[in-house]
């Protein structure tokens, strides 16, 4: 099992190595496991990729052909190995993606449209204020103006209706995931990190369609007409130039196993329905398996639900057995009732 570890910022450098998540429970069964720390810091799944492949090709190098070669992949490392995947068949047998960006550029697409919701809602110029005077109007200026979650303004509501639908419709523990990105992830269309810089060029919002909850006094036509629309510079989503950062396929030819944490939104539940999407619009929805979780926040999944995840998922690479798995195109409200090891007090599902 290969691990892809998550986004670590920008800087100079290389990567820093981390330890596999299920790095006991591979050892106690008698699994090879690796991990690269990767060439450099920032969010370049291009690069990390072929990391990976890399660190492959040395471990047969020193040990020989293995039975099958699945990667594990966190957060970023969700985009490497969905990418993995679709770029590379047969590279792998199966892969395992957790609070993952299983959607690759649709994270950036939703980032940027809940900033142009924003914008919009509030009136003030977010996408096109250069840093630092950007981070001075999203903390001062703009939650005088929208409020903050749980203490809306009239605006906020508006904008949190449609933020509700953006991010995959009423989940449970929407609104605690909310307050805990609910600054960080406003972001201006030019940004002066480099690394940074090279993610953002590939956002498109152009085919987003925001919607709103009746009641708000809000036409949704009008809302799509008139909401600012942020466009990918030229080629940065062209297949041919890089396709890392095109669009992905859903053309997978192993089985795939996701989590997700239904609260989290430094990368949103949305991804996996959309990616579900695509699976069968690609006619490979046979191959993937997408389980929810009902928590807050970004990559806190307990072990237990990991290691009965990747035990399901060899089985399925070694013996053809599909896991069960969420519904994530229906009723989000019973998502993740099987795969939450405890749930939370204050959980909608432990009312009567």
């Amino acid at each position: 099992m290969l691990y892809a570890h998550g986004y670590e910022g920008e800087g100079p450098g290389v990567g820093s190595v981390r330890g596999a998540p299920l790095d006991f429970h591979l050892t106690e069964r008698g699994y090879a496991w690796a991990a690269s720390g990767y060439r450099s810091k920032g969010y370049r799944p291009d690069w990390f990729l072929a990391d990976m492949q890399a660190l492959r090709e040395r471990f047969i190098n020193e040990f020989g052909q293995p039975r099958w070669s699945i990667i594990h992949g966190q957060s970023m490392g969700g985009h490497v190995a969905v990418a993995s995947l679709e770029l590379h068949p047969g590279i792998y047998q199966g892969a395992l993606i957790e609070c993952g960006v299983v959607d690759g550029i649709g994270l950036m697409d939703w980032l940027y449209a809940y900033t142009a919701a924003a914008q919009y809602f509030s009136a003030t110029p977010l996408l096109d204020t250069p840093r630092p005077d950007f981070d001075t109007l999203v903390t001062v200026a703009w939650p005088t103006v929208m409020g903050t979650p749980g203490h809306y303004t009239e605006r906020g509501q508006r904008f949190d209706s449609v933020v509700k639908h953006l991010s995959g419709g009423e989940v449970p523990f929407r609104l605690e995931g909310m307050k805990q990105r609910y600054l960080q992830n406003l972001n201006p269309r030019q940004q002066n990190v480099r690394g940074a810089q090279k993610f953002a060029r590939h956002a498109d919002t152009r085919q987003v369609q925001c919607e709103i909850d009746p009641g708000y006094g809000v036409d949704a036509a009008v809302l799509n007409r008139d909401v600012p629309r942020v466009t990918a510079s030229s080629d940065a989503r062209s297949r041919e130039a890089n396709p890392v950062f095109a669009a992905m396929t859903g053309k997978i030819q192993v089985p795939l196993l996701t989590i997700h944490e239904t609260g989290d939104f430094r990368v949103p539940f949305r991804l996996e329905p959309d990616y579900r999407r695509r699976a069968l619009a690609a006619g490979t929805a046979h191959l993937l398996v997408q389980r929810a979780v009902r928590r807050a926040g970004h990559c806190g999944i307990e072990g237990t639900v990991r290691e009965r995840a990747f035990d399901d998922l060899v089985a399925w690479v070694e013996h053809g057995i599909m896991p069960e798995g969420d519904d994530v195109l229906g009723d989000v409200a019973k998502l993740g009732l099987r795969w939450t090891p405890d749930l939370l007090p204050h959980d909608p599902a432990r009312r009567p």
